[in-house]
């Protein structure tokens, strides 16, 4: 197993590098206008300290995109991803990291509770309509989670926010905050910003739980024809024991590889989702970073996504071996 993971290790770590390169070629093909009009503000600021023409050139060394591409992809990784100083946000006018900071937790909280509330609907449901299979119970779950995969979030988040915002008016059409959040207590300002998540939970639910019905269901209907399943049955024991203790281990198998996947959806943040609600997370603020063409952030957030893709992939693999005693790594 130890031979597997540093195997894994240095592929990731290689695949990590030439992501980056890519990355990085993005930023450089991007038209130099956005580098134009930062040096131009830059210029125009009170006790500004240089020309345009002078930072023009220091945004253009500072990034390396004087060096050419190979040159400048070197000089941005000894500069700033060795160092982990990713320069100011262009949109934002604070340090990258800074901002990062600021708006990571906003996108993992609502998708952990998006996530888990998915989990908690979609397995169960599977398995119900696996082993009822062809039965009322298995045509509606099958309907509803085609529903569920076809509805485009955009579509759901406006539909909810006509129904429950703008006609009922029972929660803000976006933000984070009522109107009389500062007047308001602790445990009142943490009620009322929950309060602000619940439409955009529901969307990324809605949207999402369809998926997991499909894939749990077609999982569990390939366990319960397994031959095992079959042999467990004919030795007398309990549909509720064969189902529980063999045939939903089983079933686990493929669902811990998706769990794994899930690594760069909890921290990668609902872009969509996000701007609509005008939910400050990462989403969003990597959405409005792209528009504005903020290179500094817009590059540290590709990159932290690629991060987090390697991270998860190898998580899939070690917890398929850990879930399944019969695979051995040698």
């Amino acid at each position: 197993m130890i031979e597997f993971l540093v195997k894994r290790l240095l592929i990731s770590v290689v695949i990590l590098f030439c992501v980056m390169f890519i990355i990085y070629a993005l930023m450089f093909s991007m038209p130099t206008s956005y580098v134009e009009n930062m040096a131009r503000t830059l210029s125009q600021k009170p006790g500004a300290l240089g020309s345009y023409t002078e930072w023009l050139t220091k945004l253009n060394a500072l990034y390396g995109f004087d060096r050419g591409l190979v040159g400048g992809y070197f000089h941005w990784l000894t500069t700033a991803f060795f160092t982990g100083n990713f320069g100011n946000s262009w949109n934002w006018t604070l340090p990258v990291t800074q901002v990062f900071a600021n708006c990571i937790w906003y996108s993992f909280f609502l998708m952990l509770v998006s996530f888990l509330i998915e989990i908690s609907i979609a397995v169960p449901l599977g398995i119900t309509a696996a082993r009822k299979q062809y039965s009322p119970t298995d045509y509606t779950v099958t309907v509803v989670a085609l529903v569920g995969i076809s509805l485009p979030s955009f579509f759901v988040a406006s539909l909810l926010k006509l129904v429950f915002a703008a006609k009922l008016q029972w929660f803000d059409i976006s933000g984070m905050e009522g109107r009389y959040h500062n007047i308001l207590s602790g445990w009142g300002q943490f009620w009322d910003t929950a309060a602000h998540f619940v439409l955009p939970v529901i969307t990324l639910v809605v949207v999402g739980v369809g998926g997991w019905m499909r894939y749990t269901r077609t999982n569990m209907l390939e366990v319960l024809n397994s031959d095992y399943i079959r042999t467990a049955r004919a030795k007398g024991l309990s549909e509720r024991r064969v189902v529980n203790h063999h045939a939903f281990r089983n079933t686990l198998i493929p669902l811990i590889t998706l769990f794994g996947q899930q690594l760069p959806v909890l921290f990668g943040g609902a872009l969509i989702t996000e701007t609509l609600f005008a939910i400050r997370g990462i989403g969003y603020t990597s959405y409005w970073s792209i528009v504005s063409g903020d290179i500094p952030f817009t590059m540290f957030y590709l990159m932290f996504f690629s991060i987090l893709v390697l991270v998860g992939n190898l998580m899939a693999d070690v917890l398929y071996a850990v879930v399944d005693p019969r695979v051995r790594v040698h």
